[in-house]
This record gives structure tokens, C-alpha cells and sequence, in this order.
């Protein structure tokens, strides 16, 4: 490899570890949320980490294919001031994450009476399913004229 060669391929992270003392990444690095969907014989459920969220940075919602589409948005911002200068920042941080997820919601489940909750830092989605009661309710005989 030549010397070239090697400068153009690494030079950027090399610039940024230097300039922001090898932090930067770990800052600017996104991921979604970690999410488990677990079955069993009455529902789904769905848990979705959220370390420091409330419901108020939630949106849950069936779309118009009746998909769930699970959103959430949490800014933040903390300010620290010198009392010897006012009004000037010397520190400011902030954070700002996004999430949305959409999930394809099987045929047995009751849209009607899906419920969610946060406890602990997690997201909980119930998906019950429909009873054989509620399924044939479902179903419907189509007049034909």
C-alpha cells in the first residue's frame, strides 16, 4: 500500500479522532431501538427498549393498510452557565433521537384493543388476538343483486 493511498482511505477518521479526541463516533452514532416480539396463545407483544422515555415521546397508530406504526421523538437539552458570565454559554449539551418502526400486524389480531405502556425504559404493546367468537363476527355475507 502506498503512502497515498493509505492518506486518502483513513484520513478522515484520523482528522476527527484527533480534533474530537476520539469521541466524535461514539456521539454521532444512531441505532434503533432494540425491539423483541414475543407470542403466545391469547396475544403478541411487543417490547421495544426506551432507556429515558416517557409515553408523551410516543406515537402509536394503525395506518391505512392497518399496519402499526410505532414513532418516537425525544429532544433534549441541558445548560450549564459560569455565574462570572452571564448569558454566555460555556456548556451546552443536547441530544436529539428519532425512531419509527412499522409493523405488519397479523390477521388474528384484535385492532380494537391493542394497549401499550412504558415501564422501566421499555415500550410494551399488547396485540391480543381475535377469539373464535370475535372471528366469526369478522366475517360477513356479501349480497349479490
Amino acid at each position: 500500500m502506498t503512502p497515498s493511498r493509505r492518506f486518502n482511505e483513513n484520513w478522515l477518521p484520523t482528522f476527527f479522532d484527533d480534533f474530537f479526541d476520539n469521541n466524535w463516533m461514539v456521539r454521532s452514532k444512531a441505532t434503533a431501538p432494540a425491539m423483541n416480539v414475543i407470542e403466545n396463545e391469547n396475544d403478541y407483544k411487543v417490547e421495544i427498549a426506551a432507556p429515558g422515555m416517557t409515553k408523551d415521546d410516543f406515537n402509536i397508530h394503525l395506518d391505512e393498510d392497518n399496519n402499526l406504526v410505532i414513532s418516537m421523538e425525544k429532544k433534549q437539552e441541558n445548560k450549564e452557565e459560569d455565574k462570572k458570565h452571564h448569558g454566555r454559554y460555556l456548556r451546552c449539551e443536547f441530544s436529539y433521537a428519532k425512531f419509527q418502526q412499522t409493523l405488519l400486524l397479523p390477521d388474528n389480531v384484535n385492532k380494537d384493543k391493542i394497549n401499550a405502556s412504558v415501564e422501566h425504559g421499555v415500550l410494551n404493546i399488547v396485540l391480543p388476538k381475535l377469539t373464535p367468537e370475535e372471528k366469526v363476527k369478522t366475517t360477513r355475507m356479501i349480497e349479490i343483486k
